[in-house]
C-alpha cells in the first residue's frame, strides 16, 4: 500500500507534485545504507556558550563566553553519532510483512518507557476499522519492539507512539524560529526502508505553505514548512531534520517531485519539514493531556474558495469567533498575517495554524468598502481532529 499523496494546493510550485514520504516495504527486510554525508575540510569556529550560535574564527581561538569547535567532516561525524541512536524506523505491516515504513525520533524516555514522534500519515492505516496492520518500531541497534499509538493530530500531520523500552537516547530539540535560509541541516531516517541513512543540505526557504491529505482521512494537514534541499525520499517521513549541532529543528513530512501521478518518486531537492516549534506544542498536548487530544488555533472565518484575487477573502464569520470579536467583516480580504504576505486562502490557513490557541496575531485586511486596516486578533481554540 502506498500513502504517497500529491498536495491539495501549493500555488508557489503548482506544477510539481507534493507528496507524503512514507514508503512501501517489501517482504524479507531491507539493506542498511551507509551514512551519506560529505563536507568540506575541518575549520575552527566559536560556539556561544549560551545560545550555541557559531562564529567564524580566523585565528583558531575564541573570546570569553565562546568555545572553540571544529566545523566540517569531524564535527558532522560527531553529530551523526550523537543523533542516530535516537532515530527509529516505524513499521506498519500486515502478517506477511507488507505495508508501509517511515521514520521517527525518540523525544522522551524514562524508566517506564519511551515516546516517539512521527507523521500521522505514517501510521494512518492502523486507525482504519478492520485494518490488517500492526505497529512496531526498529530501534537504532536493530531491536524491533511493538508500539502503541498514544495520539495523533491529523491537521498537523503528527503522531506520538509509545514503546515499553526504557531509558532510550532522546534527541535534542532546537529552536526553529532562529534558523535562516542557507543554514546547514542534516536529515535522518529510513528512505525506501534503508535505515540509518543520513543526508545533508541547507535551509532553502522558510514559511512555505504546504497542505496535504492522507488517503484515510478527509481532514487536510496544514504545514508552515521549512524547505530544504537535503535529500529526503519515501520512508523519511517522520524523521528529524537537525541543525549543524544535531538539534531537531523539523520533522520531515513531504517532498516535491516531477511525477504526474501520486506514486512515490525520488528527491529533486525540494523537501518540506514541520518546524519543531510548531510541532512541540502538539506533541506535548498529546502526551500530557488525559485524553491525548491536541488543539488547534481558530480564526473563526470561512474563506471564499472561488476568489481568485490576491489574498484570502472572508466569505462568512463564525458568530462570536475571534475574527468577529476583532472587527473583521465579511468580504474583507486578508493580505498579511503576522508580517507574512498572504497570497491566497491556503496560505492564510497555514499561517494561522502556525500559532498556538490564544495567541494574539496582527492581521492586515482590506475592507469591502476599501482601505486597509490592521486588526489585533486573539485566536480561539478547537480540538484538532474535529
Amino acid at each position: 500500500m502506498s500513502i504517497f499523496q500529491r498536495i491539495n494546493g501549493l500555488s508557489t510550485i503548482s506544477k510539481l507534485a507534493i507528496g507524503f514520504i512514507a514508503g512501501a516495504t517489501a517482504i524479507g527486510g531491507v539493506a542498511t545504507a551507509a551514512n551519506s554525508l560529505t563536507t568540506s575540510s575541518v575549520v575552527t569556529a566559536c560556539a556561544d556558550n549560551r545560545t550555541g550560535a557559531l562564529f567564524a574564527s580566523s585565528s583558531g581561538t575564541c573570546v570569553a563566553g565562546r568555545t572553540a569547535v571544529n566545523v566540517g567532516t569531524g564535527s558532522l561525524k560527531n553529530v551523526v553519532a550523537k543523533v542516530s541512536p535516537s532515530v527509529v524506523t516505524v513499521d506498519v505491516l500486515d502478517s506477511s510483512g507488507n505495508g508501509d515504513t517511515g521514520s521517527g525520533s525518540i523525544i522522551k524516555s524514562d524508566a517506564t518507557g519511551s515516546y516517539i514522534v512521527t507523521n500521522n500519515h505514517v501510521i494512518d492505516a492502523i486507525t482504519v476499522a478492520g485494518n490488517p496492520y500492526t505497529l512496531s518500531v526498529d530501534l537504532n541497534d536493530g531491536t524491533k519492539v511493538p508500539a502503541t499509538l498514544v495520539g495523533r493530530d491529523i491537521s498537523y500531520d503528527l503522531a506520538v507512539l509509545h514503546v515499553d523500552s526504557p531509558n532510550l537516547p532522546v534527541i535534542a530539540l532546537g529552536d526553529s524560529s532562529t534558523i535562516s535560509i542557507g543554514d546547514p541541516v542534516i536529515a535522518f531516517g529510513s528512505p525506501l526502508g534503508l535505515d540509518g541513512t543520513v543526508t545533508a543540505g541547507i535551509v532553502s526557504a522558510l514559511n512555505r505553505p504546504v497542505t496535504t491529505q492522507s488517503s484515510n482521512s478527509t481532514t487536510q494537514s496544514y504545514v508552515d514548512a521549512i524547505q530544504t534541499d537535503a535529500a529526503i525520499n519515501p520512508g523519511n517521513s517522520g524523521g528529524p531534520l537537525t541543525d549543524s549541532q544535531g538539534r531537531m529543528i523539523g520533522i520531515n513530512s513531504a517532498i516535491a517531485s516531477n511525477a504526474s501521478t501520486s506514486s512515490a518518486s525520488g528527491s529533486i531537492g525540494l523537501g518540506f519539514s514541520i518546524p519543531i516549534n510548531e510541532a512541540q506544542r502538539t506533541i506535548n498536548e498529546i502526551i500530557n493531556t488525559p485524553t491525548h487530544i491536541s488543539t488547534r488555533p481558530v480564526l473563526g472565518v470561512y474563506f471564499d474558495q472561488n476568489y481568485t484575487g490576491v489574498g484570502a477573502k472572508i466569505a462568512q464569520l463564525v458568530a462570536g469567533g475571534a475574527a468577529e470579536k476583532a472587527g473583521l467583516a465579511v468580504g474583507s480580504i486578508i493580505t498579511n498575517i503576522g508580517g507574512i504576505r498572504i497570497p491566497d486562502a491556503e496560505t492564510a490557513i497555514v499561517r494561522i495554524r502556525s500559532y498556538s490557541p490564544g495567541s494574539t496575531v496582527s492581521i492586515t485586511a482590506t475592507s469591502p468598502t476599501g482601505g486597509s486596516k490592521v486588526f489585533t486578533v486573539t485566536l480561539g481554540s478547537a480540538p484538532s481532529n474535529s
